[in-house]
């Protein structure tokens, strides 16, 4: 670490210590230059994920995003959102624990509608509907009808 007063890259950690919940490190430093001190903080920046549409496009992976689409889908539904939280959460992780840098936007809706099916099953056929594009009553019958002729993991 450069010091910002002298530019020496000679210094000495005093002082450690976690902020903000445990993401962020603040260092109180001591330059072996000059003796001033000055402190640094420290963050791990996550690897930016790439959600790749249907028609193409990339763009960044969007937390708020999936929180909203799953919001919708639990409208009147007895789902606290800790528990879409937590949903997205585990999602992450899992995004994270893949390594991969590009994702495509079904992956992430048929991972969330596995899940989403075990939480609330009219939840399940609403994100159902957005998700694979339902046009038409039928496609809910049909949905509807797997769903009742599957075992319950509820």
């Amino acid at each position: 670490m450069r010091c910002p007063y002298c530019g020496t890259l000679d210094n000495r950690v005093v002082d450690s210590r976690l902020t903000q919940g445990g993401e962020v490190t603040r260092r109180r430093r001591e330059c072996e230059g000059c003796g001033r001190r000055y402190t640094t903080h420290e963050k791990v920046v996550p690897i930016e994920l790439l959600v790749v549409k249907n028609d193409g496009r990339r763009e960044p992976f969007d937390r708020g995003k999936v929180l909203a689409g799953l919001q919708r889908a639990c409208i009147k539904r007895p789902v606290p959102a800790e528990r879409l939280e937590a949903l997205v959460d585990e999602l992450e992780r899992h995004l994270g624990e893949s390594g991969a840098r590009e994702v495509t936007s079904a992956s992430i809706g048929g991972w969330l509608l596995a899940r989403l099916r075990a939480i609330d099953e009219v939840a399940y056929v609403r994100f159902a509907s957005v998700y694979r594009r339902f046009s038409d009553a039928r496609q809910f019958l049909d949905e509807l009808t797997e769903l009742l002729r599957a075992p319950s993991s509820s």
